[in-house]
């Protein structure tokens, strides 16, 4: 089956490839890694202008109701200009405050006045860029609260992914939550970002391998550089027809298949242009390094490949 995306959908894909290239995505993320939010703030309020997240709320609070294939391509874009922050778990926290009416706060989400992270049952202990986040949710055992702050932060293999633990206690919000269509679309966005990482990596390796001269022409012209390409190439477009499915069915073995071809495809499109970069490909000067650190990270967040892989033998057709 061949699918193909409406001229709305290739659209909105178009103008935020738009708005973040004019952005200067990997000056906000180094500041960004360094504890300077305001670049990656500004660039989260213009996402927010374009209705990215009020695609993860419903009408009452300002959003359009949940679109998980439009939110799976904005997240594809995100993903290949290597845009920080907590910007799945503030799509999951969105669908999580919508089933339990907490419009106020849902609100300033849609809006981009808010920044939120989440911590769920199903994800972890860790909460992402909690320092940054304006809200940090925590769901254990159906309960849903506020954390009133957060542990030492630490920097996880990727500067620009800051992992904290949140504090016990703070405000309930609310009680009996079930948290599996949030971790469902965080589970989603997260495959969504590993193939626009994905893509990046392979976009600049191809550009790399036409300047660097070996023997007197480019290495690109090599069969075995060719193959290597072609290669990371079909393990993403591959990789992108299990997403944007994914993203229709919103089953659970469906959303583990598409992780695990998009953690693996970005895991070998990494491996890919560090090789063929060479040296330079491990300096931190060098802007590849931004989507280098976030293969390895993205492939674990929200499911690892073994994890999903067992959801995916098991035929979990749920839906969160």
């Amino acid at each position: 089956m061949r699918f193909l995306l409406t001229y709305e959908q290739r659209a909105f894909a178009a103008s935020l490839d738009a708005l973040l290239t004019a952005g200067d995505v990997p000056a906000a993320a180094r500041a960004w890694a360094t504890g300077d939010r305001d670049p990656g703030r500004a660039l989260w309020a213009r996402l927010a202008e374009t209705g990215l997240f009020a695609l993860a709320a419903d009408e009452e609070y300002g959003g359009v109701g949940l679109r998980p294939l439009e939110l799976a391509l904005g997240f594809v874009e995100l993903g290949r200009h290597g845009m920080p922050g907590p910007v799945v778990e503030t799509a999951a926290a969105a669908v999580l405050l919508g089933e339990v009416g907490a419009g106020r706060v849902l609100a300033g989400l849609v809006g981009g006045e808010t920044v939120a992270t989440v911590v769920l049952s199903a994800g972890g202990r860790y909460a992402l860029d909690a320092d940054a986040a304006d809200v940090v949710l925590v769901e254990s055992a159906g309960v849903l609260r506020v954390a009133p702050g957060h542990g030492p932060v630490r920097v996880s293999s990727d500067p620009v992914r800051r992992l904290a633990v949140p504090e016990g206690g703070g405000e309930v919000v609310a009680s009996g939550v079930d948290a599996g269509a949030a971790a469902l679309l965080a589970r989603l966005l997260t495959a969504a970002q590993c193939l626009g990482v994905g893509l990046a990596l392979l976009e600049r390796t191809v550009a790399y391998v036409t300047q660097r001269v070996q023997f007197g022409v480019p290495i690109g012209s090599f069969q075995a550089v060719k193959h290597r390409l072609a290669d990371t190439l079909v393990g993403l477009e591959f990789a992108r027809p299990l997403v944007y499915g994914a993203a229709l069915t919103l089953t659970a073995r469906d959303v583990a298949a598409a992780k695990v071809a998009t953690s693996e495809a970005v895991y070998a499109a990494a491996g890919a242009a560090l090789q063929l970069h060479g040296a330079v490909g491990y300096t931190e000067e060098l802007d590849l390094a931004l989507w280098l650190r976030k293969a390895r990270p993205l492939r674990g967040a929200w499911g690892t490949p073994a994890a999903c892989r067992e959801l995916v033998l098991a035929g979990d057709t749920s839906h969160g």
